[in-house]
């Protein structure tokens, strides 16, 4: 399940994961698609869309907790990821904008998610997206669940 802000750039993160070619759009609603579930941003952003996302991921086995490198603030509270009944990897997205600071994003991310592995990635240029895609990848597989 990729949980992060409006913007943060989750549907582009799955579509660069799922080799998809289709253009990005809004999320509007929880999207299952092929291994993973698009959630909206506004439910990362406010406290009271929380259950929607603790009571999704029983149905899961990963968080994705996805941090914009060009961003000056996180949206995660802390310890974030501690309240989830699956374990959590951070990813930092956009780390090809010019304005992209992916150590600050990744201090952001520990915030949330003091314990488990961060990857950067551009969904754009790809970089990053395959060792991403293969550590998901194990970690669904370990479980029996993809």
């Amino acid at each position: 399940m990729v949980i992060g802000s409006v913007g943060a750039g989750k549907s582009s993160l799955i579509r660069a994961l799922l080799n998809d070619d289709r253009e990005v759009a809004k999320t509007q609603s929880l999207l299952f698609r092929d291994w993973l579930i698009d959630t909206p941003g506004e439910y990362c952003e406010n406290p009271l869309q929380y259950r929607y996302l603790i009571a999704t991921s029983f149905d899961t086995k990963l968080l994705v907790l996805v941090q914009d490198a060009t961003k000056e603030r996180g949206y995660f509270p802390p310890g974030f990821a501690g309240g989830f009944p699956v374990p959590a990897i951070g990813v930092i997205t956009k780390i090809d904008h010019p304005s992209a600071n992916p150590a600050k994003a990744e201090r952001l991310l520990r915030q949330a998610m003091p314990k488990g592995e961060c990857f950067a990635v551009s969904s754009w240029e790809g970089t990053g997206i395959e060792e991403l895609r293969s550590r998901i990848d194990h970690l669904l597989q370990s479980d029996g669940r993809r």
